[in-house]
């Protein structure tokens, strides 16, 4: 007769579903749709509206969400970006990225991020402002699309082209501009040249008047954590500028890696443990 492991993760019997419902209902939100009607909300969750009503108004009372003025829709409180804040807060990445990031911008005196991704896209989890005053960098929490910037192909750089595909199914990759890679194949040719360089440039690849010089970051079994990067505010960078800043900026991922990782000397890609070489 088969036993049931007590500690099997896929037994939902210790699930609460109205909890599961409440977090659903949270993240139907995003950055298109900042704002939804308790009638949307129950469509889309498939449960009765007098369901969605009471769990809107525990989640109001909590500050997760806020009635839009006086109407019918709703949108995220503040408690979430609360949340969200104390996450980051937490994260080893920021405890250790931020005096990389404070260093590497007195290096080179351009604002310096800390990025990861989250499945198809890149979100910035730490910022440093660089000195110039006229020049206002991302934010934190923005994303942006990691098939299309350099940073994104840095942190899809583990993945082979079968998980590729797992992740972008479609046939033709979102175009955001002529230097967008629009097939599977572009976009793995373009991972592979920058795992190859052990860094990535893109001069306005993404942005028009922005450079961005980036590099990996690398944790404890070998695999890509997290970007550090610089944004440029110019269209391009002269040659000899461009190799002083793309070692900075490789000098602090390593760094950076070596605080993460508690190992010295990793600073680029290596073989991973269960990898043989073939004699």
């Amino acid at each position: 007769m088969a036993t049931t492991d007590k500690n099997d993760k896929s037994d939902d019997r210790y699930t609460v579903p109205a909890l599961m419902r409440g977090l659903q209902l949270l993240m139907l939100f995003n950055r298109d749709e900042r704002e939804l009607t308790g009638a949307e909300i129950s469509r889309r969750l498939d449960l009765p509206r007098a369901s969605v009503f009471r769990m809107l108004q525990t989640l109001e009372q909590g500050g997760f969400v806020e009635r839009v003025g006086d109407g019918a829709y709703y949108k995220l409180g503040l408690a979430v970006l609360r949340l969200g804040f104390e996450f980051l807060a937490s994260m080893e990445l920021t405890e250790h990225g931020r005096p990389v990031l404070e260093a590497l911008r007195d290096a080179c005196g351009y604002s310096a991020h800390l990025v990861v991704r989250d499945a198809r896209e890149v979100v910035f989890i730490a910022k440093v402002a660089g000195r110039s005053a006229l020049f206002h960098s991302i934010q934190v929490g923005a994303r942006l699309p990691a098939h299309a910037t350099v940073l994104g192909r840095l942190l899809l750089s583990d993945l082979d082209m079968h998980a590729l595909k797992q992740l972008y199914p479609e046939a033709e990759l979102p175009t955001y501009t002529p230097k967008t890679p629009t097939t599977l194949k572009q976009l793995k040719l373009l991972i592979d040249q920058d795992r190859a360089n052990g860094y990535g440039v893109s001069q306005g690849g993404f942005e028009t008047g922005i450079s961005t010089i980036a590099a990996p970051v690398f944790n404890d079994r070998g695999e890509v954590a997290a970007a550090v990067s610089i944004s440029v505010p110019a269209q391009n960078v002269q040659p000899g500028e461009l190799e002083v800043l793309i070692e900075h900026v490789r000098q602090a991922a390593t760094q950076l890696t070596e605080r993460i990782s508690h190992t010295p000397n990793r600073g680029a890609w290596q073989p991973k443990p269960t990898e043989k070489k073939v004699a």
